[in-house]
């Protein structure tokens, strides 16, 4: 065959490719509304389960306490020598601490610790309210406790039919911490610098309580460990004292002992030591779960979403 007659050789028309996965938006809404007691059957017992696990829910109550940082002077900036006194602490060459500032992100990382939570949920005696009660009676104004797990009459505690042998029948601390901390919530605004500890519980009393407590004791908590620096500090310049014959170095030493001393008595009587209360914590009278009628709404949505999902899947295997 020439080049001419190839040119020339008549092409059949090509035919337009049929799309066989279109959807008929007509034939969909057919099939929903043929469906359409499923949907609403499978709407209405979602929405009926959703209605009885709110109700069976028990009303927590959360309270919380409006903190801001302590003065850097009176208690975070009990050890900020260099700040204080110019260069005479690097001059004597001592590190005298941190700042305020640093004090207060310290304090906020103890407060959420497992090590400080263990020891205040232990100092406290808050095991069988966290771990071996089924509710507060707002009646008795007294928990009900779980008598599968705690005998109140000998105060001991029973091991759980499904636990492994090695495991002790008292909760451990890292059980204790992760339900306290479920319970605790610490927030700090970065503008302001004001941190806000809450804590939830079923008997508002006890949320109060626990939010009184942890501020007093991570107040009392890094006022001791200041307080043990800050005597460790004295002792090392007493000794560096002792150990020069410099005139000059003697006063830097003098003044640093005499500074350190002053905030060592100031402290000694603060007991807002990194935390001072602007908003103290009180017994809430509104509870703030469970969120019953968002419940509600979700599960509704769910058992709608759910039968439209069938129907269309019905709808599609059909088609195929």
């Amino acid at each position: 065959m020439t080049k001419q007659n190839i040119e020339h050789y008549p092409y059949p028309p090509l035919s337009q490719p049929v799309n066989d996965d279109e959807i008929d938006l007509r034939e969909l809404f057919a099939a929903l509304w043929q469906g359409k007691w499923l949907i609403i059957a499978l709407t209405f017992l979602f929405a009926a389960s959703g209605v009885g696990y709110s109700l069976s829910l028990p009303n927590t109550y959360k309270s919380e306490a409006l903190l801001a940082p302590a003065n850097a002077e009176g208690g975070g900036g009990l050890a900020s020598m260099a700040g204080q006194l110019g260069g005479l602490a690097s001059l004597a060459g001592v590190d005298l601490g941190s700042s305020g500032g640093s004090d207060t992100k310290i304090a906020l990382a103890t407060l959420k610790s497992r090590q400080f939570i263990g020891q205040f949920v232990h100092s406290h005696d808050y095991e069988v309210r966290l771990m071996a009660t089924q509710g507060w009676d707002r009646d008795t104004q007294q928990w009900v406790i779980d008598t599968e797990r705690y005998n109140p009459d000998t105060q001991t505690w029973i091991k759980p039919e499904d636990a492994p042998k090695h495991k002790p029948a008292a909760p451990t601390d890292w059980e204790l911490y992760k339900a306290f901390s479920e319970q605790l919530a610490v927030n700090e605004q970065k503008d302001s610098g004001l941190i806000t500890i809450s804590f939830e519980s079923q008997s508002p009393e006890f949320a109060q309580q626990v939010v009184e407590q942890l501020v007093r004791d991570i107040n009392a908590h890094v006022k001791r460990d200041k307080l043990n620096e800050t005597q460790t500090n004295i002792g090392y310049l007493r000794q560096q004292l002792e150990n020069t014959n410099l005139t000059q170095m003697q006063n830097v030493f003098y003044q640093l002992i005499e500074e350190q001393t002053k905030n060592l008595m100031l402290a000694e009587v603060k007991d807002e030591f990194v935390f001072e209360t602007v908003d103290p914590a009180i017994v809430p009278e509104e509870k703030a779960g469970p969120k019953r009628a968002l419940i509600c709404v979700l599960a509704t949505l769910l058992g709608g979403m759910l039968g439209v999902a069938v129907m269309l899947v019905r709808f599609a295997f059909n088609k195929e």
